[in-house]
């Protein structure tokens, strides 16, 4: 159980130099889980310092997927708050007070070593085989060498007095009891000549003045931990609570990638993943619900999140479970709930013009009668523009199974018969169709699947789909016969790119 008294706060510090990693975003969820679960707060701020690099839009692209996932923040520089401001960038007045305050303390000190000098020293350890750790020429010097140094040198760097011969002992929330030795640990540069703080002194500074109760991050956090601890130690602060959660790979342990879009989370709503079943997927990877359910609502979720119950091994994503979870959300919405999440993917496909469907009521149906004919097949949004295609361009092309099952002996004089029987129907209505199907058979004297699997070639230009009379059905009376006729007179039938099933699960 948590020791602090304190207010529960805790934060998410990107770096606005691209998109949002997976990392990231799994990060964000956690902490913002377990505040929400206490009633805390959730930061967000920027680590901005590699100016070359950060750029405001990067800010709002992540802005947005944070939101589009559902969760919101309580301070960050587009809503503000009592600890602003909260880019990094913006507060280098507050990291120099706080390195003079360590340089007071004896707990840091300035250092005039050159870039020749450190590359020398690395050299060395290299050839003698063994890891480079600075020499700490600087760290005992006299007063008057300083004045001299800074002379002819110019500003220095400010490192930070790793304390000798001493063991760091952190309790971690998902680990346990973890220990470091500073014999392992040189004495790191926390503020370079130009004044631009580094990582681990800044973040100190920021969750220290930001008032940070619980530091809950990924496990390639673990080795900035000690430094940091003892940095806490050194400007007489007490320290948050640190937790460290396995991080997420790709496929075989190795790194997810932003660079192939599998490690971006916007690559995952541009194919159509829903927000929720994201957030469910995310939520799995190194924490377990209880039971034996993996599919839960953003709801369940934060209910059921325990801190305890958060894996410390590395959580491999699986992109076919994410589409599985992803399926078993799509399954629950309502139909007209999900034909609204299609809406944008067959617009921007240009399968129906932007807002028609708005307008034009039959459209409409049109669209919702499409998708709940797909809904229990696809598992992303975006399938559903191959899957009812057909039912929206005129002029449709088919992959080569089809072609091949139309072209079969007999088969155009079967369709032509279809288009009649189906001509001759008074209303266009499933079950109208059905018993026109029926008398069909009964006419030609032939199993449902020899008959209707070439209908269902001659109107969709694939060998599977959703059941053949709710496709004629939404298809409508003009294009269905148009098809069989098309198909019956024995023209050219224009061949497909890609078969529309490869874009199944």
């Amino acid at each position: 159980m948590d020791s602090q008294p304190k207010p529960v706060r805790v934060r998410i510090a990107p770096s606005p130099t691209g998109p949002i990693h997976l990392g990231n975003v799994h990060t964000a969820l956690f902490n913002w889980l377990f505040a929400r679960q206490r009633g805390g707060s959730f930061v967000l701020r920027f680590e901005d310092t590699d100016r070359a690099r950060s750029e405001q839009r990067w800010e709002e692209v992540m802005y947005g997927e944070l939101a589009w996932l559902g969760l919101d923040w309580d301070e960050a520089p587009d809503r503000g708050g009592p600890h602003a401001p909260y880019r990094q960038s913006e507060r280098l007045e507050l990291y120099r007070a706080w390195a003079q305050r360590l340089l007071s303390a004896g707990a840091a000190y300035e250092c005039y070593c050159s870039v020749d000098d450190i590359e020398a020293e690395r050299q060395a350890a290299a050839a003698a085989g063994q890891p480079y750790q600075y020499a700490r020429k600087c760290r005992n010097l006299a007063p008057e060498r300083r004045a001299e140094l800074r002379v002819s040198v110019g500003e220095p760097a400010v490192r930070f007095a790793i304390p000798e011969d001493r063991i760091v002992k952190v309790q971690d929330l998902v680990r346990g009891e973890i220990e470091f030795a500073t014999a392992t640990m040189g004495d790191p540069i926390i503020v370079r000549p130009n004044g631009m703080p580094l990582y681990n002194f800044a973040v100190v500074v920021d969750d220290l003045t930001m008032h940070i109760s619980h530091v809950l991050r990924g496990e390639g956090h673990i080795s900035n931990t000690p430094l940091q601890v003892l940095m806490y130690e050194a400007l007489g602060e007490p320290l948050p609570v640190f937790g460290h959660f396995g991080h997420i790979t790709g496929p075989g342990g190795a790194k997810m990638s932003k660079r192939r879009g599998e490690g971006y989370i916007g690559h995952y709503r541009e194919m159509g993943i829903l927000p929720e079943a994201m957030l469910n997927y995310l939520a799995l990877l190194a924490w377990t619900p209880g039971g034996d359910r993996e599919i839960l609502s953003p709801g369940e979720v934060l209910a059921e999140f325990a801190i305890e119950r958060v894996s410390a091994s590395p959580s491999q994503f699986d992109l076919p479970k994410l589409l599985w979870v992803n399926g078993n959300h799509i399954r629950r919405l309502s139909v007209a709930e999900f034909a609204a999440r299609c809406l944008p993917y067959l617009e921007g496909a240009g399968l129906i013009e932007a807002g028609q469907s708005e307008v034009d009521e039959a459209l409409r149906r049109q669209v919702e009668g499409a998708c709940a004919m797909e809904q229990p097949r696809v598992e992303t949004l975006a399938q559903i523009v191959p899957a009812v295609a057909y039912l929206f361009r005129r002029d449709i092309a088919y992959n080569a199974q089809a072609i091949k099952l139309v072209e079969g002996p007999g088969v155009h004089d079967d369709l032509a018969l279809a288009r009649r029987r189906f001509a001759a129907v008074p209303e266009w209505e499933i079950e109208v169709l059905e018993r026109a199907g029926g008398e069909l058979l009964s006419e030609l004297g032939k199993s449902a699947r020899a008959v209707y699997q070439p209908i269902r070639a001659a109107v969709t230009g694939r060998t599977a789909s959703p059941p053949l009379f709710d496709v004629l059905y939404w298809l409508g009376r003009e294009w269905s016969l148009e098809r069989l006729e098309r198909v019956a007179s024995g023209g050219e039938l224009p061949l497909a790119a890609a078969e529309p099933e490869e874009h199944r699960g």
